[in-house]
């Protein structure tokens, strides 16, 4: 096994992932898939490379897993760049439609019926090792400050009436968002290439006080203050953190501080942002079109994911390749063997979510080497 110190312990490269989080419904009743189910073995066809515990790598290059009662499903990183998130989208949806399609089929074998009902997304974005903010201590300052500076437009563009809560988490070298599943792959894709925007844009900045939105003339709701995240360390943007629940009150209330935020962060969202999702955003934002928060009631498409809401051809325009972070996790799925420093290599499995674990053909030693490592080699394993 190669040493330790020789493995990069945080990804180099500026990244960002999405996770969802999905209940399952089993013959109409509310189900802990690990107790159906046991693995995910149990009703998805085929290979599935293992991870640890319950986690499986998919053929989609995603993450499969169960995690406290819910199935959760996890993109490989994507690199930064515009259109990442519609990439990272693509990828997310892509395999949230391959377990709905295993599971059509696992209805056909046991004459049962399951449906996945949308729970949380979580959208990561990495921060830099060598950023003068990438401290624990800054990245948590961070956090804090945007559940000041996020939800309105979050609440606007991934959120519904029922919803109870934005949060913001600090986790290691990246920031993740919390918030409601979006039935809506659109308004997913917009919802993280906003957060993406701010995220970046508000890491560069020299100070994590409320002084510095006063100074930037950025507002927030009046009367906010956040708590500490339900759920592992964090802040929490909840309804009754504010004097009166933004979810249930007039959307466009929200709209005017969301707009300003926007407006203040045209430009950072735009350098991540494809074409497509930034005018649904200043859409949504502006009432063009419509907000979950619009509708009286939670929209039907959230009680059936996969089959009431799935991806559609939204990004021709930036989808035509897949990021190459994201083609060199698939061919080492694929097991496609690659020549390293005269040697020839076969991928056996995933450390983390930044490494590849190689076998050496000639004497079976161990070698893992990070994503970035692997860009080199991108074309001798044939793009």
């Amino acid at each position: 096994m190669k040493k330790r110190r020789d493995i990069p312990a945080r990804l180099r490269l500026a990244a960002v992932g999405l996770e969802a989080e999905l209940s399952l419904v089993v013959d109409d009743v509310p189900a802990k898939p690990e107790r159906v189910f046991g693995s995910p073995r149990a009703f998805i066809r085929g290979h599935l490379r293992h991870r640890a515990g319950t986690s499986f790598q998919l053929p989609t290059g995603a993450a499969v897993y169960f995690d406290t009662g819910v199935i959760e499903v996890a993109t490989p990183i994507i690199e930064l760049e515009r259109g990442c998130l519609a990439r990272a989208g693509r990828s997310l949806w892509e395999s949230i439609c391959f377990i709905r399609g295993e599971l059509d089929a696992w209805e056909e074998r046991t004459g049962r019926t399951a449906r996945l009902v949308g729970f949380s997304t979580h959208y990561n974005v990495s921060i830099e090792p060598g950023s003068p903010n990438a401290s624990a201590r800054r990245i948590d300052a961070l956090a804090k400050l945007l559940t000041y500076v996020l939800p309105a437009p979050v609440m606007l563009l991934a959120t519904n009436r029922k919803s109870t809560g934005v949060g913001v988490r600090p986790r290691g070298d990246r920031i993740e968002v919390t918030a409601d599943f979006t039935p809506d792959p659109t308004l997913m894709v917009a919802a993280g290439s906003l957060i993406t925007g701010i995220i970046r844009e508000m890491a560069g900045w020299p100070s994590f006080t409320l002084r510095e939105l006063r100074r930037r003339g950025l507002p927030h709701i009046r009367g906010f203050r956040p708590i500490a995240h339900t759920s592992r360390k964090g802040w929490l943007a909840r309804f009754d953190c504010y004097p009166a629940n933004p979810f249930a009150g007039d959307p466009n209330e929200l709209r005017i501080i969301a707009m300003q935020v926007f407006q203040y962060f045209r430009k950072p969202i735009a350098r991540v942002a494809d074409p497509f999702s930034l005018r649904l955003i200043q859409a949504v934002l502006t009432g063009r079109s419509p907000s979950f928060l619009d509708y009286e009631e939670r929209p039907a498409e959230y009680e059936d994911v996969g089959h009431l809401c799935m991806w559609g051809s939204f990004y021709s325009d930036v989808l035509q390749d897949r990021s190459r972070l994201e083609r060199i996790v698939m061919h080492a799925l694929s097991g496609d063997k690659l020549r390293i420093d005269g040697a020839d290599y076969t991928p056996t499995g995933m450390q983390g979510w930044s490494r590849i674990i190689f076998r050496r053909d000639g004497d079976g030693k161990t070698r893992v080497v990070g994503l970035e490592d692997l860009l080199p080699h991108l074309a001798a394993w044939g793009q």
